[in-house]
Parts: structure tokens; sequence; C-alpha cells
């Protein structure tokens, strides 16, 4: 059996059904204030898209990672921009008052090959050519 999810004490089933201003006193104060001051113009566009094309295939293509999850985007696929590509990001009640840029890292693992020429004392040796 799963374990049933809870945010502040709501079911998931119930968050779901609430719209964003009345989701809003629910979220910290940092997300609190950026919803209930209103969103950007782009924030409105991004979330109408989501609202049109959830439940289609069409991709969904995001730049602002400064968005809020909302509990209209739940079940949504957005592909979210991290720097040079778009990261395809279903989105869960767990990601519920989270920015949407916390799920397309923009860095990458670092992974080093062999030190170059001159990096080190027995490098000195080898020919360049």
């Amino acid at each position: 059996m799963a374990k049933e999810f809870f945010y502040r004490g709501r079911k998931a089933e119930e968050i779901a059904s609430m719209n964003h201003k009345e989701f809003a006193p629910l979220l910290k104060a940092r997300a609190r204030r950026k919803i209930t001051r209103g969103l950007t113009d782009v924030e409105k566009k991004l979330l109408l898209r989501v609202k049109k094309f959830k439940d289609t295939k069409k991709k969904i293509k995001t730049q602002s990672r400064a968005m809020i999850v909302l509990p209209e985007m739940i079940g949504a696929t957005i592909h979210i921009y991290n720097g040079k590509d778009y990261l395809p990001v279903i989105i869960t009640v767990e990601m519920l008052g989270h920015r949407l840029g916390e799920f397309a890292l923009t860095r990458r693992e670092v992974k080093h090959k062999a030190p170059g020429i001159g990096a080190t004392r027995s490098s000195k040796a080898v020919s360049v050519k």
C-alpha cells in the first residue's frame, strides 16, 4: 500500500482541485508573496498553456525557471530550459511550492581526463608533436 501524500495537512486530491489563489496561503513566505502580488505576463501565459495542453502530447516549453509549481500544473510535462537544452520534467504533487528551475539543473558533473602538457613535472619531457 502506497503512503498517502499530504502537503501542509491537505491531501493531494484536495490540493489538486485548488486554484493558485486558494493555494497561496499554504505556501512558504517567499512563494506566497510572489503569488499574491501576481504572476508576470510570461508566467500567466505558461499557466494558460499548461491548462490548455496538459492532457495532450503537445510540448510545453518555457524559459521561466522562476515560476512556482502550482496545483494546476500537476500531471503536466513541461520542458524547462537549462541554458542549452529543454529538459522534460513531469510535475508531481511533491514539487508543489518549488520553482521550475530547481528541476532542470544548469551545471553538469565535472569529468576530468588526463592532465594536459605542462600540467605536471613529468609531462615536461613529453614531445608536443
